[in-house]
């Protein structure tokens, strides 16, 4: 057990009793706090008091199903920052881009083995660095960040970016593994300024492969793009 989870909260919300049961041993060996709901009537209300750092949600459920809940918990302010994932044997497009679209940041398809959910997991939590938002320099691997200087370093070699670029990587790197679909980054990087659409965030993504590498920026088909690192 990892007493350092201990602070950290956890609701697993399914309707199917043997799945919570299952999660929440393979949490409970990390340390994790965990806490858990078979409706998402009462995932409200466990996430309302508890305020967890992450909700994983089932999206199948009967009465209120997960995007609903989804977009219900989006609509509380103390819980405008809880990480959110989708778990669901549903792995159609038009799903996840649901999912992504009332506020998820991240979509788990199962079955999935208990080493590989707990690695999932670890990763989105990663995603809670202390004042990450507020830092003038963001580290991730070897790709280091400095937003006042408006320079990137890959390793020791500094990685000149126009504007538009940086922007639009500082965006991505903001939270690694979130998927940011392409109408965010639209709204989030050239705002009401007048541009062609999928197609100019397709030739900034390019240009940010050409000067990182093709590892860390990876395309989601459909939904849009993640850094990773």
């Amino acid at each position: 057990m990892n007493s350092e989870n201990s602070a950290v909260k956890i609701l697993l919300v399914d309707d199917e009793q043997d799945i919570l049961d299952f999660l929440s041993y393979n949490l409970n060996k990390e340390g994790y706090q965990v806490f858990t709901a078979l409706n998402g009537r009462d995932a409200l209300k466990i996430a309302k008091k508890e305020v967890p750092h992450l909700i994983v949600l089932d999206v199948m459920m009967p009465d209120m199903d997960g995007i609903d809940t989804c977009r219900e918990i989006r609509l509380i302010p103390s819980l405008k920052d809880v990480m959110i994932t989708f778990l669901s044997a549903r792995n159609e497009d038009y799903s996840q881009i649901a999912g992504f679209e009332v506020g998820a940041d991240d979509y788990i398809t199962k079955p999935i083995k208990p080493r590989v959910f707990t690695s999932r997991i670890k990763a989105l939590l990663r995603r809670f660095a202390p004042n990450q938002k507020k830092d003038e320099q963001v580290s991730l691997g070897d790709i280091r960040i400095d937003k006042e200087r408006h320079a990137v370093y890959k390793g020791e070699t500094e990685i000149t970016f126009p504007k538009k670029e940086f922007k639009l990587l500082v965006l991505l790197a903001s939270k690694p593994g979130k998927v940011f679909t392409r109408e965010y980054i639209l709204e989030q990087v050239w705002g009401d300024e007048v541009v062609v659409g999928d197609r100019t965030i397709d030739v900034h993504i390019r240009k940010l492969r050409e000067k990182l590498g093709d590892n860390y920026i990876k395309t989601i088909k459909g939904i849009g793009y993640k850094f990773e690192f």
